[in-house]
């Protein structure tokens, strides 16, 4: 019942109502979060002060003997039970002292809101009036954190006996909560409604109050780095407008106990090693709204490293390899940050030798006169362990040979730490199981033995996905697919996609088995349509459609851990066609064919069904630490392709690409990509004409260089109108002029390169998928023969209109009758007889110019940020060409945004 329905209680049940909201009097009215929950004056027990106080209890009826006990107003309650929590009893001696603790106990049962005791002439009268039963729970006001975060922390519940005790508790409880969320205003005043049948319902009314927010951390006590190299290193940030997105400026104790420790870390990487915080104190503001934090620290002094050394007391480590190998030497600056870093290859090092359990302590010798710090690496005796047994646990579904094959080490080897860890990048890798999912290390059935556990937690792995947007490249989006990555438990990938746009339409069935017959043999097949209409390159203006359908086959096999080779075979049959009304003239033979005045020659030479049939593999090296998102580690692939075993198109084609991630620390991922190709067509196809069809050449542009438009990158014909000026005389138009029509051809050869740097942003921002990069993009397209172009007219050009024969077709007028005739033969100039005109069309005058072919590198420059967004995934990026050349085609903005449902 909400407060508004208060209002409507009967006046019968005024007087229960007021007495109602008299029990809450107890409760803090308001508590605030900033402060601990009030506790309540010291009292008499509840109900010790009721109307009916034992009188009875005078000198002259001390010791009176108890001849019956009655309970009066038990309705839930069994009188016996009531009787149960006292320890009056007939028979016994009724006394003051007797009377004063029934009361304190019917008090601590906490089930009764008025109780009294009476005593006539030895017959006592035990009077209660129960607490009412909770009928619901009410939360008002809370938008922050939902009903279904509160009510399962409060005690209070529905059909629950309501006590002001557990009201009190609850209260404190949300307002802990709150301060859990940084809103250390909030506060929460209790109500009571009550209701027939002595129910009642509790309302919580609560003011959320603003999040409270650090406004300022001060440092006290530094020298040797300022306050904005400090604030740098912690977590916890003062609030401002470029904080927007940061959950880290709300007041958090835990995250101050973690700057702290952040703090004497970076002391310690820069050779502080007496570094301490004295104090960290946190006073909220006189509003109540905001913390300022104070930091007061002692730097102490500057040390370097002293000794270093390594004492190993393992036979197959010598000491003094090993310290000549370590990375810091006497004299530099002391780092723990290198000493941990130390510690932890020593011990990976003694693993991939076998020894499961080695120990590697430094010992530091701190040296106060000269500021060296002496560090002994002592490797303790340990046994060398071999591999018991391997357990997978927990897969209910995937069969245990999927997660085994994954291992880099069999039952039986000697334990390699490197092989484990391994083996745990390739598990995860498969995605079926729980993120960070790590192999457990057990003790074996003897010390020499350890049993590894690879305890999984399976997650689902079929998606289905159903995706609508907008994209500033295709227009209209929408796409569907569905796949089961663990199809049957087997680790086979099935899948079937569909997707359409206003410039493409394609749809895919894919089945891959990375195991075949349980070998270490990929396999997998693909069936495909695809449809492209070439306005999704040519400025709105449809030139030639290409449809192809087709399937590739493919097999996989590892080389060594990080090198596979992947072979596959490609059946593609294309159709690309032009629009026959717009692009299609009747010729001189009679055949209805490809006008080159209106489409160009090189898009004639493209028309046409063809079928390839091409085999080629791949070279495949990746260590990356990730498929999906990489943060370290290196990728390269080279490719050949070879189409001609059949089918109508013979080409050679070789493709390479690599790519390198750093993790700069902080969160900054820093990548270098490049890839460069050649394609070699191997069927002579004519003088003036390109070996490579227009549809197998390279292209470049957005998205793989941005800053310029797509296909907005190398050779490309230009139809550049001729224009009048005011005297009649005919000029060129300039070449970026709207009237130009611009064709890219791609190119036989291309090459391109990009340098990323994403930035972290804050906890809130990582939250909500931000991650913003900078960029730069470089590359080309070229090696392409020149078309042959069409003979300049500055005239213009006429096509004139023929019957089925091939013959032209004119005007004669005889009188005033007229009527289409073939023409007659042009006799010498050229000229017509009188009366007689030809029919056709008038093409406005233009020249075909050819440009772009260059292998100059292009460049751009921007940012960008993609965005998981609640309408699902958005990427943005602006863009600025550096470099450019005559051609091409630049575009500064782009975007793309989509959901998914």
């Amino acid at each position: 019942m909400s407060r508004k329905a208060t209002t409507t209680i009967a006046a019968s049940q005024f007087a229960a109502a007021l007495m109602g909201c008299t029990m809450l009097a107890g409760v803090p009215a308001a508590a605030y979060a900033q402060d601990e929950a009030a506790e309540g004056n010291p009292a008499a027990p509840e109900g010790a002060s009721s109307q009916d106080t034992p009188d009875q209890t005078s000198s002259e009826q001390a010791g009176q003997t108890i001849r019956s006990l009655t309970v009066v107003g038990a309705e839930r309650l069994e009188p016996d039970t009531v009787l149960s929590y006292i320890q009056l009893r007939v028979g016994g001696a009724y006394t003051a002292a007797a009377a004063d603790q029934a009361l304190k106990d019917l008090s601590a049962t906490e089930l009764f809101s008025d109780f009294s005791i009476r005593n006539d002439n030895g017959n006592v009268v035990i009077e209660v009036k129960e607490n009412p039963i909770i009928n619901r729970i009410v939360l008002e006001g809370n938008k922050k954190l939902k009903d279904d975060k509160i009510l399962p922390e409060i005690h209070l519940a529905a059909r629950q006996i309501f006590t002001r005790s557990k009201v009190r508790a609850d209260v404190a409880r949300i307002i802990e909560l709150y301060k859990r969320q940084g809103r250390f205003a909030a506060t929460v005043e209790p109500k009571m409604v009550m209701l027939d049948q002595n129910r009642v319902d509790i309302i919580f009314e609560i003011t959320e109050g603003p999040k409270s927010k650090v406004r300022q951390i001060n440092i006290i006590g530094n020298d040797a780095f300022s306050d904005g190299d400090l604030k740098g290193e912690m977590y916890t940030k003062e609030t401002g407008f470029l904080k927007i997105f940061s959950s880290n400026t709300s007041y958090d104790p835990d995250r101050m106990a973690a700057d702290q420790q952040q703090l004497r870390q970076f002391y310690l990487t820069q050779g502080y090693a007496d570094f301490r915080v004295v104090s960290a104190v946190a006073e909220l503001t006189p509003d109540k709204k905001d913390f300022i934090i104070t930091y007061v620290v002692e730097e102490g002094k500057r040390y370097k490293f002293g000794d270093v050394k390594v004492e190993s007391q393992l036979r197959d480590f010598d000491s003094d390899r090993l310290t000549s190998s370590l990375p810091m030497h006497k004299g530099d600056w002391y780092n723990a940050k290198t000493v941990e870093d130390t510690v932890e290859s020593l011990t990976e090092s003694a693993g991939a030798y076998g020894y499961a359990f080695a120990n590697v302590q430094p010992q530091f010798s701190r040296n106060r006169d000269d500021l060296t710090m002496d560090v002994t690496f002592t490797i303790a005796e340990a046994p060398r362990v071999y591999i018991q047994r391997i357990d997978v646990n927990g897969n209910t579904l995937t069969q245990d040979k999927v997660v085994r094959r994954e291992f880099r080490v069999a039952e039986g080897d000697a334990f390699n730490s490197l092989a484990v860890k391994r083996s745990t990048a390739r598990i995860n890798s498969l995605g079926y199981f729980q993120e960070n999912f790590e192999i457990n290390q057990v003790q074996g059935d003897d010390p020499g033995s350890i049993v590894l556990e690879a305890n999984v937690q399976e997650q689902p792995t079929g998606e289905l996905t159903l995706s609508a947007g907008f994209s500033s490249l295709e227009s209209f989006i929408l796409s569907g697919s569905i796949r089961q990555r663990n199809f049957r438990g087997r680790g086979q990938t099935v899948g079937l996609s569909a997707n359409f746009s206003s410039y493409s339409r394609s749809a895919s069935v894919s089945f891959t088995e990375p195991y075949l017959f349980d070998k270490n043999i990929s396999t997998g097949i693909d069936i495909y349509r695809r449809e492209y209409d070439n306005d999704y390159y040519n400025n709105d203006n449809e030139t030639y459609s290409s449809a192809t359908t087709g399937f590739q086959a493919r097999v996989g096999v590892p080389l060594t851990e990080y090198l596979s080779v992947l072979g596959r075979y490609t059946l593609n049959f294309d159709d690309i066609s032009l629009d026959e009304n717009t692009f299609y003239t009747v010729n001189g033979d009679g055949d209805f064919t490809c006008d080159p005045i209106l489409a160009g020659r090189y898009l004639c030479e493209a028309v046409g069904k063809r079928t390839t049939s091409m085999v080629g593999a791949s070279l495949i090296y990746s260590n990356l630490d990730s498929r999906v998102r990489p943060t370290r580690g290196e990728r390269a692939t080279l490719s050949a392709d070879f189409a001609g075993l059949g089918g109508d198109v013979r080409y050679a084609r070789i493709r390479g690409d690599a790519a390198k991630y750093w993790n700069v620390g902080s969160g900054f991922i820093f990548s270098v990509t490049g890839e460069g190709g050649y394609i070699k067509g191997l069927k002579d196809r004519g003088e003036g004409e390109n070996d490579v069809l227009l549809t197998d050449r390279f292209f470049l542009g957005e998205p793989q260089i941005r800053g310029f438009d797509i296909r907005g990158i190398g050779p490309r014909v230009l139809r550049v109108p001729y224009l009048t000026d005011e005297d009649g005389n005919q000029y060129l138009a300039d070449y970026d002029a709207n009237s130009v029509t611009d064709d890219a051809l791609g190119g036989n050869a291309y090459y391109m390169a990009r340098a990323e740097l994403e930035i972290p942003l804050g906890s809130g921002a990582r939250e909500m998928g931000l991650r913003p990069s900078i960029f730069v993009d470089a590359g080309s397209v070229f090696s392409l023969k020149a078309p042959r172009p069409l003979v300049d007219q500055p005239g213009g050009y006429f096509i004139p209109t023929r019957n089925s024969d091939g013959a032209a077709l004119c005007q004669q007028t005889s009188g005033d009758e007229s009527s289409v005739v073939t023409c007659p033969s042009v006799p010498d100039g050229g000229q017509l007889p009188d009366g007689v005109t030809a029919l056709g069309r008038n093409i406005s005058p233009f020249k075909e110019v050819f440009v772009g072919n260059t292998a100059k590198p292009r460049v751009a420059v921007g940012f960008g940020v993609d965005w998981n967004s609640p309408f699902g995934p958005f990427r943005i990026n602006v863009s600025y060409p550096l470099l450019k050349y005559e051609g091409d085609d630049t575009k500064t903005f782009s975007f793309n945004v989509g959901t998914q449902f």
